[in-house]
């Protein structure tokens, strides 16, 4: 009998023992999601997405070089911040060089067999690390692989080919010279000498060959510690004065006064 009546009494203090650490436990647990939910209510996002003013620029510094960017003109949301970066990528519509809103979306309804005309001209900036500049290249590397051919400028483009199995083939090379400066501007710099540097190409660009792509075009300058690279279609050449014009209006844009 005492065997059998201490074993109630053991089952009774085992629940008490048990219950005792239960309280504890459920009082932390309750502490706990009430700290959790102050923290979310604090912390819950309460803004709206921002939207960027048509005139707002941001600074980006590239190679220590500052160019004052449209937002909406990044190509990469991830690039869209200000401060150092080491390259970024760029759109602009052309001709008007206004920074494209949100792309359309594309539906069953939308897609036609023939793609759309390329309507944007893409630029990209990064640090340069004096490598070599693109006049400089235009002046020494090319000529080495362009074919000995050279047809009579059309418009005062010149076209040249390189040449097959060479690091440029399939691409030709268009050329416009811009206007020789005048003989008193020359003996108007410093000393009366004429100066060391000569003036740069209207336009100087290396242009893949239509095929079942439309062959595209690519055109470098270089501002302070950076190269621009710009490009666009190969078709646009037929107006190639206003695609130079344009070029540098976005590089003067950018850069502004510190060109």
């Amino acid at each position: 009998m005492t065997l059998l009546a201490s074993v109630p009494r053991r089952s009774r203090e085992f629940d008490k023992l048990r219950r005792g650490h239960l309280v504890p436990l459920l009082a932390s647990a309750l502490i706990a999601a009430i700290a959790m939910t102050l923290v979310a209510w604090v912390l819950w996002p309460t803004w709206t997405a921002r939207t960027f003013d048509n005139n707002e620029r941001i600074p980006v510094s590239i190679g220590e070089t500052l160019f004052n960017i449209p937002p909406h003109a990044f190509r990469r949301k991830v690039q869209r911040h200000s401060g150092p970066q080491e390259s970024i990528d760029l759109n602009f519509l052309y001709p008007s060089l206004a920074a494209p809103g949100a792309p359309r979306r594309v539906t069953a309804e939308t897609i036609d067999e023939t793609p759309p005309p390329i309507e944007r001209m893409f630029l990209s900036i990064a640090a340069h690390h004096d490598s070599l500049a693109p006049d400089a290249r235009l002046r020494t590397i090319y000529p080495r692989y362009l074919d000995e051919t050279r047809p009579e400028p059309q418009d005062g483009l010149s076209i040249r080919a390189f040449r097959d199995r060479t690091p440029y083939a399939g691409e030709d090379l268009f050329v416009a010279e811009a206007p020789a400066l005048d003989h008193d501007i020359l003996e108007r710099d410093a000393g009366g000498k004429p100066p060391h540097t000569f003036p740069h190409p209207a336009l100087a660009a290396r242009c893949t060959r239509d095929a079942a792509t439309p062959g595209m075009c690519l055109s470098e300058r270089r501002i302070g510690g950076a190269d621009l690279t710009f490009r666009f279609p190969r078709q646009w050449l037929t107006k190639w004065r206003d695609v130079a014009g344009a070029m540098e209006e976005l590089a003067q844009q950018l850069h502004g006064s510190h060109n």
